[in-house]
């Protein structure tokens, strides 16, 4: 396998890429970058002496638009967060710490069919579902995301007051990787969503 221990100070300014670098800029799995890169549907080199390959910037640009993959997940280095709740209050106060914080880009979505729509588009490393929701429960939108193959590195954070406690071991066998009863303290949902973005 591709070593993608290279260091890079941002995405932004780099001009050749490694098959890891290319798997967490497009949200895919490092596996799916090398047989993709093998068959010739992104182009690239290997390193002399090596089984690396490489993949320049222009040719991770093009794979990015034959896929319809947002090409401004190449240009940030900050993290992505889809935020799902139908209660404003909670999503504007969540936005804005986020965003104060600067090592974050956030979205939000109202409803489970908002919900399906965004993380396809916008490619989150990180979902704050709330279980209630209009359209679709929480257990139909995980189901949904952990479907897609090229959804299963997203992290989800499941948010309830109505969740029993016996059903919370449902929703994280089901695909979720954390849940939080409310009411919370919103600064405890920043540091879980800060631990799992960033780990």
């Amino acid at each position: 396998m591709d070593s993608g221990s290279e260091n890079g100070h941002g995405t932004a300014a780099k001009s050749v890429f490694t098959t890891g670098e290319v798997a967490d800029i497009c949200k895919i799995s490092q596996q799916t970058v090398i047989r993709c890169f093998d068959s010739g549907k992104l182009r690239g080199f290997r390193v002399p002496g090596s089984r690396f390959r490489r993949i320049p910037r222009e040719s991770l640009i093009q794979f990015m638009k034959d896929n319809n993959i947002p090409l401004k997940q190449l240009e940030t280095g900050r993290k992505r967060v889809l935020v799902v709740d139908d209660d404003p209050a909670i999503v504007e106060m969540l936005v804005e710490l986020l965003e104060r914080d600067g090592r974050f880009e956030v979205q939000t979505a109202s409803d489970g069919f908002q919900a399906g729509l965004r993380t396809q588009e916008f490619r989150p490393d990180v979902i704050v579902l709330d279980y209630l929701l209009p359209g679709l429960n929480g257990d139909a939108v995980i189901e949904r995301i952990r479907s897609e193959a090229t959804l299963q590195s997203v992290r989800i954070i499941v948010v309830s007051g109505v969740v029993k406690p016996q059903d919370v071991q449902r929703l994280l066998d089901a695909g979720a990787n954390d849940f939080l009863q409310k009411p919370f303290e919103i600064e405890s949902l920043v540091e879980r969503i800060t631990e799992m973005a960033c780990a």
